[in-house]
């Protein structure tokens, strides 16, 4: 039997905060798990998050178990960041160092980054030791975080991944599935490509690698790659509609604050090295999320 380990999700409103609260419960029953939102944890008030790990440390040491924090939080609006780098910058950049400096010598840090680190101008999936050139402040930001944890240099991961949806929550997956039903056809950009990535097999390869020996940085995403117009096509097919109902455009017919990535895929191939269990493919993954939400066509 393992020892039990005392866990901090924070993010824990979010898609992927609420999905590593369910695998935490379902695998891990035996373990402590302190869930907090952003009505609990203000990532931009240093001095409450110092605080508030300090006393989650404190309480986990009382009480023998393996202190570890997932930071699933995280400043995601991409268009609203251009205008408000520096709120961006107190959550994605400082507040994973605050964690990590808190967390240093006394327990384990798992944070979540992003494909936004890069240019996404690649044609082959980024190595996780590819250079960062991001190009948007959400990019930027996100950067920062990693090397403010870099700078700790301690018992920490950073895990990359792109894409994210989910049963729940905003995301496209939801959002194609509501147009099929509003809309005729819907256009969607097919000069991007990414993994899609299921945020509930995102917790699980999280806690997995909460609980291995890994460090530094790693990819994490579903398998394979497709473009926004290829996932909202399965999207239709999985729901029994006429995929046909999509069509193609481009990112030039959507003008956004931000620089979205044309080629954002992430290779997994540290994750593997790591002897962590892959993700996985994309495509079986958006079955199971289109299942869960009762839209799959029989």
């Amino acid at each position: 039997m393992t020892a039990p380990t005392s866990w901090l999700v924070t993010g824990a409103g979010g898609q992927l905060g609420t999905d590593l609260q369910a695998v935490l419960a379902a695998d891990r029953p035996d373990d402590t798990v302190t869930a907090l939102g952003r009505a609990g944890l203000d990532l931009t008030d240093e001095a409450q998050v110092r605080a508030q790990v300090r006393g989650w440390l404190d309480r986990s040491g009382a009480s023998g178990a393996r202190p570890v924090v997932v930071n699933a939080a995280a400043y995601t609006a991409v268009d609203a960041a251009e205008d408000d780098e520096a709120t961006a910058l107190l959550v994605n950049g400082a507040a994973p160092g605050w964690l990590a400096e808190e967390l240093a010598g006394r327990g384990r840090l798992v944070h979540v980054s992003t494909d936004y680190v890069f240019a996404g101008t690649a044609s082959t999936p980024y190595r996780v030791d590819d250079e960062p050139a991001p190009r948007t402040a959400y990019g930027r930001t996100k950067l920062a975080g990693e090397q403010a944890i870099a700078a700790v240099d301690d018992d920490a991961v950073v895990v990359r991944t792109s894409w994210v949806h989910a049963a729940h929550g905003s995301n496209f997956v939801r959002t194609m599935l509501r147009l099929e039903h509003e809309r005729d056809t819907v256009s969607v950009v097919d000069d991007q490509t990414g993994s899609p990535t299921w945020s509930a097999d995102l917790a699980r390869g999280l806690v997995e690698v909460a609980l291995a020996p890994a460090r530094g940085l790693l990819h994490a995403t579903n398998g394979g790659a497709t473009t926004w117009f290829g996932l909202a096509r399965l999207v239709f097919e999985l729901a029994g509609a006429d995929p046909g109902r999509v069509q193609p455009t481009t990112t030039d017919a959507f003008p956004s604050r931000a620089v979205r990535p044309a080629y954002s895929v992430l290779d997994p191939a540290a994750w593997v090295a790591a002897g962590l269990t892959p993700l996985p493919p994309w495509a079986a993954s958006v079955r199971a999320c289109v299942d869960r939400l009762g839209a799959l066509h029989s």
